[in-house]
């Protein structure tokens, strides 16, 4: 590790405030620190209802809820209140310091007196898990929902209303309602606008002047490609003063291949995407279905069909053979390792852990609906029964995760074949080799197996093909292999229906539940699944039946990453206990025309960028702080921070070391010589990158609704450490070399254009030049003129203004 003192340093600092002088208020969405218990979010309540409080249904609420004749101890687990209050021994839980709180003691039995449950240890994972929830805080939903009975049932009389539950906003059909009047009419460009005109008047907001053509173009150019514009390029947009500029700007760049590259990489942390997943899953080229994003992105598919192939690309008559790689959105989903040693009680319970991650991902991605919460008792806030978790989980029990080459079918079997044909030979090969020593006759029969080897890999032309993560219809059946021993069984081309698992235990079965789409987005009674595992009738349900949510959820996601915060503010979660939208009817109106434009991606990016509330500046003023701090009413543009992708690749495209070639196989980030788009760089699913983990990448596990920035010393000493900076540093100083020779002012005046699309400030020129001209006057030595430039170019790449925008 390189540890050095960037001298003189009170110089630097100055270029540095210089350069953050812009971004003096924290990202759009970003909230400040709160002293004390954290604010939960919608995932740690969804973190509760999956995995803390089917723990305290099953072992603790027989003595300790408000169903018990007599709570044991004057202590309640059933309700927040009850938690915090505690017992006789005083609270259960110290929010965020398990080792402190007397119920993880208790659980794991290091309390000197209590010691629970009395009837012996939970499991390892079990006490895991309730040391985690009280490491969040200890969330704990307010109770407006049914209560549960000790059994995880509703209680009596407190059924699920399917018919009041889709009055909900987000179930309810999509209502188009037209924006009311408001004045200032000159100032609307688009259908967006008068929505937002319309509330701003309402609350005395008035909208800000429209960005600057610099601003503008940088703005645009990271939002669509995430690149930064060139100096060059910026001129020009300056200069066009034809009134279709700013639209062919915009046109330009949803036509650039880039485009694909940056949005891609927005649904890749929606899927949990990972190019090296578990060791156990089986090999594959995991960015066949990257690339496969990326161009089905560009092309603009249609994002019913973007959806359809991806759930059921086997199963749509007219899918390209290219398209098989699109599953990847089931095909790359997280396993847990089977130990067949065990007894199948404890494999059932690792794969219904698998369909639960898989219902959750796929519905939170694509509906917006916490389904996974069912899975051990009705959704306690929204209208979603355990027999609709069961339901979905059946399609899923229905579905192997198989490697596939993107060949026509008949070829992809025999090609699967063939290679099971080459790995029982070459494992032959290697049980005779592993002799010490080899016998002759043993060597003799390996040379023949390997001369047949050769001769069947060279007979068949795609053997060195890659293979797509990628799934089948196959049911999966836990059987027992002896004493203690487990067989995983899947029958190829057949499908199951599976019982609901009563308080989510495998080992309790109840009702065999059909495969069918949820009640309350269904018109009418949900009718069961008929094609195979019932992929495809699924896809086809989430934009028949629930089309509006869909839309409402697409639209959402879009918006966000246009204005850094959402129309609703909790992308993933469209339910009860998730935010309600700021904007109703404007949400409703995009929606719709959304669908009846045929789901195009690109007339939505289209729609919210050639809109005038888009082209708003960011600063802020008074009158619109003191009415709508948060920018609720967007009466401003919300500064926002670059995403680690899009920051490191504007360093790349700076320093002209970008290589901008599109797709293949992904290169490892911590190689400070990786030239490509971070979108290519290695996501390892248990181990990532050193950039990608200090910059809030997500966690490639589990879905991901929206990334949260922070602001860390381990990033700063990521800066002033990285090889990787150090070397763009370098590249860059050869650059203005190269472009502006000795010169120190036009070199400083370029750097600044490359960076940050602007010319420097006198100050910022004065300051660059005292801190260089000090390597020269302490002797002018080349290597110490280099170094100079080198820290200087490191604080200008480490900069705010390079981070965020405006």
């Amino acid at each position: 590790m390189r540890i050095q003192l960037l001298i003189p340093l009170t110089a630097l600092c100055v270029v540095l405030a210089a350069a953050s002088a812009r971004s003096d208020e924290p990202p759009a969405g970003q909230a400040a620190e709160t002293p004390g218990r954290p604010i939960p979010t919608a995932d740690d309540y969804a973190f509760f209802e999956s995995r803390i409080r089917p723990l305290l249904v099953e072992h603790c609420h027989e003595c300790h809820s408000r169903q018990a004749e007599t709570p044991q101890a004057g202590l309640l687990l059933d309700n927040a209140d009850g938690i915090a209050r505690g017992g006789d021994s005083g609270p259960a839980v110290v929010p965020g310091r398990p080792d402190d709180s007397l119920l993880i003691q208790a659980v794991r039995y290091t309390h000197e007196l209590v010691q629970m449950p009395p009837a012996g240890q939970l499991p390892e994972a079990a006490i895991a898990e309730l040391a985690a929830w009280v490491e969040r805080g200890a969330p704990f939903p307010p109770t407006t929902g049914p209560d549960l009975s000790s059994a995880g049932q509703p209680v009596a009389g407190q059924p699920i209303d399917i018919e009041q539950g889709k009055q909900f906003w987000s179930f309810r059909p999509l209502v188009e309602v037209p924006p009311a009047p408001a004045a200032g009419q000159a100032w609307i460009e688009r259908r967006i606008d008068a929505y937002l005109m319309a509330t701003m008047q309402t609350s005395g907001l008035s909208p800000s002047p429209r960005a600057d053509r610099r601003t503008l173009i940088r703005r645009a150019s990271f939002d669509l490609v995430g690149l930064p514009p060139t100096p060059e390029e910026i001129e020009a947009f300056v200069r066009d003063d034809s009134p279709d500029a700013y639209a062919r700007l915009i046109e330009r760049l949803l036509a650039s291949p880039h485009y694909g590259e940056r949005w891609g990489r927005y649904w890749l942390d929606l899927v949990r995407y990972c190019d090296v997943p578990e060791p156990w899953a089986g090999s594959g080229a995991a960015w066949l279905y990257r690339d496969w994003i990326v161009d089905a992105l560009n092309r603009d598919l249609p994002y019913d069909r973007f959806v359809t192939l991806q759930l059921a690309a086997d199963h749509v008559p007219d899918a390209r053979v290219e398209d098989i790689a699109a599953l990847g959105f089931l095909g790359l989903s997280p396993t847990y390792w089977k130990e067949l040693k065990l007894a199948p009680g404890v494999i059932q319970v690792v794969v219904a852990e698998e369909w639960e991650e898989r219902v959750n991902t796929l519905t939170s991605t694509l509906l917006g609906v916490t389904v996974a919460c069912a899975r051990c008792h009705d959704h306690k806030f929204d209208p979603v029964a355990q027999h609709d978790y069961y339901a979905l989980a059946g399609v899923l029990a229905s579905t192997r995760l198989v490697p596939r080459p993107l060949l026509p079918a008949g070829e992809a079997a025999g090609l699967l074949a063939t290679l099971d044909e080459l790995r029982t030979m070459q494992a032959q090969v290697d049980k005779l080799l592993a002799q010490n020593p080899v016998p002759p006759e043993d060597k003799t029969k390996a040379d023949e197996l390997k001369a047949q080897i050769k001769a069947l890999r060279k007979a068949t032309p795609a053997i060195d093909e890659p293979l797509a993560f990628a799934v089948d219809d196959a049911s999966v059946h836990v059987l027992p292999d002896g004493p203690h021993r487990t067989m995983v069984e899947y029958r190829a081309g057949q499908a199951q229906d599976v019982p609901l698992h009563i308080r989510g235990n495998p080992l309790n079965p109840g009702d065999v539940v059909p495969r069918r789409f949820l009640a309350v987005l269904s018109q009418g009674t949900p009718e069961p699944f008929q094609h195979g595992s019932g992929r495809l009738d699924l896809a086809q349900a989430i934009f028949d039946d629930a089309a509006p949510l869909a839309a409402r959820v697409m639209v959402n996601r879009v918006w966000r990453h246009h204005f850094g915060r959402g129309l609703v503010e909790t992308p993933s979660n469209f339910g009860a206990q998730g935010d309600r939208p700021t904007h109703p009817e404007l949400l409703d109106d995009l929606a719709a025309r959304f669908i009846a434009g045929g789901w195009s991606l690109k007339w939505l990016h289209r729609e919210i960028m050639l809109s005038a509330a888009w082209r708003q500046q960011s600063t802020p003023h008074a009158d619109g702080q003191a009415v709508d701090p948060d920018n609720r009413h967007l009466w401003r543009m919300n500064r926002r921070r670059l995403e680690v992708e899009a920051w490191r690749d504007a360093m790349l495209a700076a320093c002209d070391s970008l290589d901008r070639s599109i797709g293949g196989p992904p290169a490892e980030l911590n190689e400070p010589a990786n030239r490509r788009r971070t979108i290519y760089g290695t996501v390892k699913r248990r181990e990532l990158a050193d950039l990608l983990r200090l910059y809030d990448f997500p966690d490639p596990t589990a879905h991901s609704p929206a990334r949260l920035p922070t602001t860390t010393p381990l990033q700063q000493l990521y800066v002033l450490n990285s090889p990787f900076i150090g070397r763009q540093a370098e590249l860059l100083a050869a650059r203005l070399q190269s472009e502006r020779p000795a010169d120190t002012k036009a070199q400083v005046s370029r750097a600044h254009q490359l960076l940050f699309g602007r010319e420097p400030t006198v100050g910022e020129v004065t300051i660059a030049r005292e801190f260089l001209a000090q390597a020269g006057e302490a002797g002018g030595e080349p290597s110490a003129v280099a170094e100079a430039w080198r820290q200087y170019l490191e604080v200008l790449l480490a900069s705010n203004e390079l981070m965020f925008i405006d």
